[in-house]
């Protein structure tokens, strides 16, 4: 997908790596409490565990309700960069959030912030004010 020009901002680093690390955290948490304590601090696959459980539930929730966990609690959103504004479809949540979890391609980015996973999905994080301003709606 080409490289499409923003009419807004993107989402600080900041926000971004906060919504993360909520993320992670409650992804850790789901597997802690599948596997118990000893279990998690145990399992030599509890890490790979979280990790899933982080696809899916942000995926999941990104799909829905047009971010993950962490970034709905920081206020972010991850929108559909055509002009709609609507979150991405499931298919294309799974696979940003697999390319997330591959590390490389959101540390390689565009100046405005969107990472090679936003570019080959279409989609950008934007601070859920960018929702609010006037702009072109479609479908």
């Amino acid at each position: 997908m080409p490289a499409v020009e923003l009419p807004f901002e993107t989402a600080s680093w900041g926000h971004r790596i906060l919504a993360l690390v909520i993320d992670w955290f409650a992804s850790n948490l789901v597997v802690v409490a599948i596997l118990g304590p000893s279990g998690w601090s145990t399992s030599r696959g509890s890490g790979f565990y979280a990790m899933g459980v982080f696809v899916v539930e942000s995926a999941f929730f990104m799909a829905l309700l047009g971010g993950s966990f962490g970034q709905l609690a920081t206020r972010l959103r991850v929108i559909r960069v055509d002009g709609s504004r609507r979150p991405l479809t499931l298919l294309r949540a799974l696979a940003r959030q697999v390319l997330v979890c591959l590390v490389i391609p959101p540390i390689v980015f565009r100046p405005d912030g969107r990472g090679l996973h936003d570019l080959a999905c279409g989609s950008a994080t934007v601070p859920l004010v960018v929702l609010r301003l006037p702009g072109p709606q479609r479908g």
